[in-house]
């Protein structure tokens, strides 16, 4: 079968053969490419309207051919013992070789693509039609997928307090170089004597009051975390107070009251106030004087499950310590016995700019060790 130049809708009369595509004895299927052609318009690629086998090329790049001119011809693949030529073959896709083109750079089908010239004939719209609607079907897909991803949400205001607590915060943060280490302590002891006061002498005192008196005795022996920065007067001011923040959650978020001159009350009286100032808190009842110059922050988390927290330091205090739960767990004393005791992990963090972790180290060594040995306390009493 002869392949000819035929003209490929430009209203052509010649073409360049710019490259030949196939060699003689090649195999190529319907609508391979086999030749490519150069007009005074467009570039296109010549396919074969039969599968078969090539048997003579006539073409050369660079040969200017006329309209009707043999380029090569073709053996066709013989099925069911019947040659497959131009009049039988009732698949074949009547569309020009640069509307094939188009479709092959684009991925496309070119037997999918219905057709709207003459006769069914594809033109260069159909396939870009073609091509279009695929976009469009897949920013659906891609918009439909997203729409399936988005969550239903409501909102809440940003209260007065939230955003008390969010500007403090926030401070605290880009003003303050944190650092926090963890430590845990043996309140066995301590649980001890809070069930014994309890039981003989119908007396109720909660265990953070037993660790807050630790911690202003160990404040006294570490008055560097009782202190305030003014980098602007570069003075660190040793507070000769005490004066305890206790961390307080209630539904309208975090607030810490203070118990003033902690260090002169008794751990029944720290357990008193503490308490009162809890219900004030949760009541809402808290005067502005109750929520003003602390010196040191307790975040008694345990209560509520905490194992572990990095806190935030209430600015402009120079540290803060966190209580978390207490656990019971095997434990290797000194004897290399295993013993069953209560242990409480702590989070102490600190200002980095005022003092080290070794200080911090020791200074949380200190309240252990009164925890530990409760009976230390004794000479603290008042």
């Amino acid at each position: 079968m002869e392949i000819k130049l035929h003209d490929i809708g430009e209203g052509m009369s010649e073409g360049e053969i710019v490259q030949v595509l196939v060699n003689a004895g090649d195999f190529v299927t319907v609508d391979q490419p086999l030749v490519e052609v150069q007009t005074d318009k467009v570039t296109a690629e010549l396919p074969s309207p039969f599968a078969g086998r090539i048997e003579n090329i006539f073409v050369s790049s660079g040969d200017v051919i006329e309209v009707g001119g043999v380029l090569l011809t073709i053996s066709p693949i013989e099925r069911k013992n019947e040659v497959v030529t131009k009049t039988n073959n009732a698949t074949r896709i009547l569309a020009a070789p640069f509307t094939r083109k188009i479709a092959r750079e684009h991925g496309v089908d070119i037997e999918n693509v219905i057709g709207s010239g003459p006769a069914g004939r594809i033109v260069d719209e159909d396939v870009m039609n073609y091509i279009e609607l695929g976009r469009k079907a897949e920013v659906e897909l891609v918009q439909n997928h997203k729409e399936k991803k988005e969550v239903k949400s409501d909102t809440i205001p940003f209260t007065s307090r939230r955003r008390q607590i969010a500007a403090k915060m926030t401070k605290s943060v880009r003003t303050i170089p944190h650092v926090t280490h963890f430590d845990e302590v043996d309140v066995t002891n301590v649980l001890d004597i809070k069930s014994m006061l309890a039981e003989k002498r119908g007396i109720s005192l909660s265990v953070a009051a037993f660790y807050i008196k630790a911690v202003c005795v160990a404040l006294k022996d570490y008055p560097i975390f009782n202190s305030e920065l003014s980098e602007e007067e570069s003075l660190i001011t040793l507070k000769k107070d005490i004066h305890i923040g206790i961390a307080t959650d209630t539904e309208e978020g975090l607030i810490v009251p203070v118990i003033y001159h902690c260090d002169r009350l008794s751990i029944q009286d720290i357990h008193v106030k503490m308490k009162q100032l809890r219900e004030r808190a949760l009541n809402n009842e808290l005067k502005r004087e109750e929520l003003s110059s602390g010196t040191f922050t307790i975040s008694n988390a345990g209560p509520l499950g905490s194992t572990g927290a990095t806190p935030i330091i209430n600015y402009p205090e120079a540290a803060l310590l966190a209580f978390h739960k207490t656990i019971k767990r095997p434990v290797v004393t000194d004897e290399d016995e295993i013993v069953i005791r209560s242990m409480m992990n702590l989070s102490m963090t600190f200002d980095h700019r005022i003092t080290d972790g070794g200080t911090s180290m020791r200074f949380t060594n200190r309240i252990i060790e009164l925890i530990e040995q409760p009976s230390l306390l004794l000479t603290e009493l008042v």
